[in-house]
């Protein structure tokens, strides 16, 4: 079957006119500034500018890729498909998954599959065709610095240009009415094991990398996978399926009290959505930090399909008598690691309940330890003088995912995943990407060219006088001091 571009594809964005600025610059191409470019696309500037609106979005990798070291065979998102870059918001778009199904000639195939929750690398495939027909994106674009030039009340992007290779080919300038930043997040390695992680001689790595170092790994005798979230579940599981049986020669560690399931229940998932977030942003600071590590499980927990299938095969290997050479530990850390003749590691563990301490010698190390948000400063090192932040040195941002800047800077800094502390978990959610992008557009254009629902859960978070989730008929709250 040969690909075709989708069909009743929008004109191509015109490019600005030599006078006319960007009306919006996008720094990375991830999943969440895909779906603003993708929802920009073609929509009117202003309410008494009916030019499309201008959108460019720089990314400094080569392409598009999602999570290329995690796409192991099988593994699934874990929303439903309806988190796509657009549905969300707009049904119709013709940058929705149904639609790139559609072109690819395979909706009746997903509708006899009836899959709710699509594979990894099936969405991956999908935000690279969605990168393949859209245009104003650019790929290979390293973006140095953004400065806020007063005598244009405009923004400076400075870039570099790369080659195929990753090298210096051009530098370049654009100017900007607004910026939305979506550079994403970045493995995170725990500060003990960090020197390891970076010498050559030891296989210790993150799971970001796991596929592309899999067979490397999977000829080492002993394996260490630390962290219990999904990605670790899903690299254990994946190691365990290769090894033979009765030398499994696996570990899996966890900080974590057990290896939970992830909440999944239905009211619990009301915890991302736009209710949620609102709820979330008008709470304190303090009870902001405080909530956020307490609702580890809404994120960080393990898919139930996922804690069936590990179960299952370390049931399998019992069935003729005799158990797995692989160790389950949680409630575990690592307090230091050091190398054993160059290729072996060392890891000094403590169990915080037991407050026990071991040593575990092994071969190789994956790293499931999650992601952070990269850092914003050495970006926005320009805009600083402008910028507010928080008692934490965070920047402060507004219920429209807008940085909070000095009256003087007259444009917007829209920022997208980097404002957990102001949002709550549903940031890096890839359910709640296509209301915040028309939440973006809408402000930005000062109109409406995405409607969205005033009310998008069931639970009433909070209780605030003339509350709009309160329905009208209900009876009004009795003061404590009036009670029985």
């Amino acid at each position: 079957m040969t690909d075709r571009p989708a069909p009743d594809r929008p004109a191509p964005t015109p490019t600005p006119e030599p006078d006319r600025p960007h009306d919006l610059v996008g720094i990375g191409i991830g999943p969440f500034n895909l779906s603003l470019a993708a929802l920009a696309h073609n929509i009117p500037t202003a309410p008494d500018d009916p030019r499309p609106l201008a959108a460019t979005f720089y990314e400094q990798r080569p392409a598009f890729h999602w999570h290329p070291g995690l796409l192991l065979d099988g593994a699934s998102l874990q929303v439903p498909f309806l988190a796509d870059l657009v549905t969300l918001a707009d049904p119709s778009s013709p940058w929705s998954f149904l639609n790139y199904l559609r072109t690819r000639d395979r909706l009746f195939p997903f509708y006899f599959a009836e899959r709710f929750h699509i594979q990894r690398a099936e969405y991956d495939a999908y935000c690279r065709w969605v990168t393949e027909q859209l245009p104003g994106l650019h790929f290979g674009h390293q973006v140095d610095a953004v400065r806020w030039n007063a005598e244009r009340a405009l923004f400076e992007v400075d870039f570099t240009q790369l080659d195929p290779d990753g090298e210096a080919e051009a530098l370049g300038r654009a100017y900007a009415c607004h910026i939305a930043l979506g550079i994403g997040t970045e493995p995170f390695v725990p500060e003990p094991l960090r020197p390891l992680a970076e010498a050559p001689s030891v296989p210790v790595l993150h799971s970001a990398d796991y596929l592309r170092h899999r067979e490397q790994l999977l000829a080492a005798d002993h394996i260490t996978v630390i962290g219990s979230g999904q990605s670790g579940a899903e690299v254990f599981l994946d190691l365990l399926r290769a090894r033979p049986e009765g030398a499994e020669k696996l570990h899996w560690l966890a900080r974590t009290q057990a290896f939970a399931p992830m909440e999944y229940s239905k009211l619990g998932l009301e915890h991302f959505t736009p209710d949620y977030s609102r709820y979330f942003h008008a709470l304190p600071e303090t009870a902001r930090d405080e909530l956020v590590p307490r609702q580890w499980q809404l994120h960080k927990g393990i898919d139930a399909d996922t804690i069936a299938a590990i179960h299952d095969e370390l049931y399998r290997r019992t069935l003729h008598g005799g158990w797995p050479d692989a160790t389950l530990t949680p409630g575990v850390h690592v307090r230091t690691a050091g190398r054993l003749a160059n290729t072996r590691v060392e890891l000094h563990l403590e169990h915080t309940q037991q407050g026990t301490r071991s040593r575990l010698t092994t071969d190789a190390v994956i790293l499931a330890t999650g992601y952070r948000e990269r850092p914003l400063d050495a970006l926005l090192g320009g805009l600083d003088p402008y910028l507010r932040r928080d008692t934490s040195n965070r920047p402060r941002i507004d219920d429209q995912y807008r940085l909070i800047l000095d009256r003087a800077v007259t444009g917007h800094v829209y920022v997208q995943n980097a404002e957990r502390h102001t949002h709550g978990v549903g940031a890096p959610d890839l359910g709640l990407a296509a209301w915040r992008s028309a939440t973006i557009l809408n402000n930005l254009t000062g109109t409406t060219p995405y409607p969205l629902p005033e009310r998008t859960a069931f639970t009433t978070f909070g209780l605030t006088t003339g509350h709009p989730r309160v329905p009208a008929q209900a009876p009004a709250l009795i003061p404590l001091s009036q009670s029985v």
